[in-house]
């Protein structure tokens, strides 16, 4: 018989293996469930099971049996990008509350969060490079961990990585700071202005972090390392262990871009947002030789998806439209104002601040 997960308990015998979206076996049939095979279900967002209508111990399992509703889809289909993105920020913030208060990670928890997300942007792409429009200075650390977990799942996506894997980075990325909630509140909300002792406290937090995913079975070595070394630098000029090149692992290099890329983008307390595109050259530019450089391509590529006949809005607030784009300076292409061409390439004054959707 078929039966929800809320409607399982220990003892029961799945009739049929139980796949994952990939339509790899995650447990096999004729397993008996324990609490730990229960938590895997779960972390899987497995929604329903087939099970034997008896226990091992041989009593009947008697849970209503899941009738099919055909008007029973995925809500989140019927929800707009922004409503689930919002949603997941203000959940971020209640758990980062319970994190202060010492409460401990739950995988599922977060996995139940930010894989439906991550599944939603998939389908509207354009909106994961203009994330830091939704972002406040005041909840800027919130939304700041889930556009950082968008970014990150989305960049392994391009990269070809398998479901399991830019799932991985997703969570990696959505946890990169849960350690902030072992820093001192008045250092997190203090607007910046930290003094030398107060500045090393912050920057221990990704091995606070580190400590708290740990010994989590449900997440991988991969992404936990990714959390580690999210302020490293390919040069070795980052924090806390200052390693760098090959030393580093490929999540860990993915989910340092996302990270700067969306700091960079975000109106905070203490510092002015920057449109993308003038993100992307300082990375590129200014930053050169600390990020991984077919990353930093990649990341160009898809900030930068312009094409001949593209509106875009101007830092000078005018609207112009791409008319020629030179391949080896994507973010500054020959633009149309009211039928006067100007090369961006030639106008340091100028830059485009986004993308007319």
């Amino acid at each position: 018989m078929r039966v929800k997960i809320n409607q399982l308990v220990e003892g029961c015998i799945l009739k049929e293996s139980v796949t994952s979206l990939s339509n790899k076996p995650i447990i096999q049939s004729s397993t008996v469930l324990s609490a730990q095979t229960l938590q895997v279900l779960k972390a899987f967002l497995i929604r329903d099971v087939y099970v034997e209508p008896f226990l091992e111990s041989g009593l009947p399992f008697l849970p209503e049996e899941v009738v099919e509703d055909p008007t029973d889809v995925k809500k989140l289909d019927n929800s707009s990008f922004y409503e689930v993105y919002i949603n997941t920020v203000k959940e971020y913030k209640l758990l980062f509350s319970n994190w202060q208060a010492g409460v401990p990670i739950d995988i599922s928890k977060i996995r139940s969060l930010i894989v439906p997300l991550i599944e939603i942007a998939f389908k509207e792409p354009h909106q994961i490079f203009d994330l830091h429009r939704y972002s406040t200075p005041e909840d800027y650390m919130y939304h700041h961990s889930v556009s950082v977990g968008i970014i990150s799942a989305y960049l392994g996506k391009k990269l070809h990585y398998k479901q399991g894997d830019y799932n991985q980075l997703a969570i990696a990325g959505f946890l990169a700071d849960c350690g902030m909630a072992k820093i001192d509140p008045k250092i997190l909300h203090n607007g910046g202005n930290l003094s030398s002792a107060e500045y090393n406290e912050l920057k221990q937090h990704p091995v606070l972090s580190y400590k708290m995913l740990e010994k989590l079975s449900l997440l991988k070595e991969s992404a936990k390392l990714a959390v580690l070394q999210h302020h490293e630098r390919i040069d070795g000029s980052g924090y806390f262990l200052k390693i760098s090149g090959e030393q580093l692992h490929p999540f860990g290099k993915i989910v340092a871009l996302a990270d700067v890329y969306h700091a960079m983008c975000c109106d905070k307390a203490y510092r002015q947002k920057k449109s993308p595109f003038v993100v992307i050259e300082e990375i590129a530019q200014d930053l050169f030789g600390k990020f991984d450089v077919q990353l930093v391509n990649l990341l160009t590529h898809e900030v930068a998806k312009l094409s001949i006949g593209t509106e875009v809005i101007l830092s000078n607030n005018q609207i112009a439209k791409v008319i020629f784009i030179d391949d080896r300076y994507p973010t500054r292409p020959m633009v149309d104002i009211n039928g006067s061409y100007i090369q961006l390439l030639k106008r340091k004054d100028l830059h485009i601040e986004r993308i007319i959707n």
